[in-house]
């Protein structure tokens, strides 16, 4: 079974940064892309960020380019956010998430690209 689990969520001011970790278990974490979105109460759920199977191809939305950085620790089988300059509009639920086929260098934008989910870590950003 495939678990992954988000931390270092948190209640923090504008300006601020926060580091989020996704630890992967049960399955070949270097073989998948990997994934953040993010929820906000009466929205839908929107991409982050990707992060390819190798670390080779990185992709990020708009509104966060410049702020935000995503990596992986294969060794460790963890995926981070690190996320600098939070504003108000950045808190949501963030969700980790691994693609559904193995080596993809392409796509990753969509919920449909992502196979498993975990179960959110809460940012909240005070102005």
């Amino acid at each position: 079974q495939v678990q992954l689990v988000e931390s270092g969520g948190g209640l923090v001011q504008a300006g601020d940064s926060l580091m989020l970790s996704c630890a992967a278990s049960g399955l070949t974490f270097s073989n998948y892309g990997m994934g953040w979105f993010r929820q906000a109460p009466g929205k839908e759920r929107e991409f982050v960020a990707a992060i390819s199977w190798n670390g080779g191809y990185l992709y990020y939305a708009d509104s966060v380019k410049g702020r935000f950085t995503i990596s992986r620790d294969n060794g460790k089988k963890t995926v981070y956010l690190q996320m600098n300059s939070l504003e108000p509009e950045d808190t949501a639920v963030y969700y980790c998430a691994a693609r559904a086929t193995p080596y993809r260098n392409s796509g990753g934008t969509r919920h449909a690209d992502y196979a498993y989910w975990g179960q959110g870590t809460q940012v909240t950003v005070s102005s």
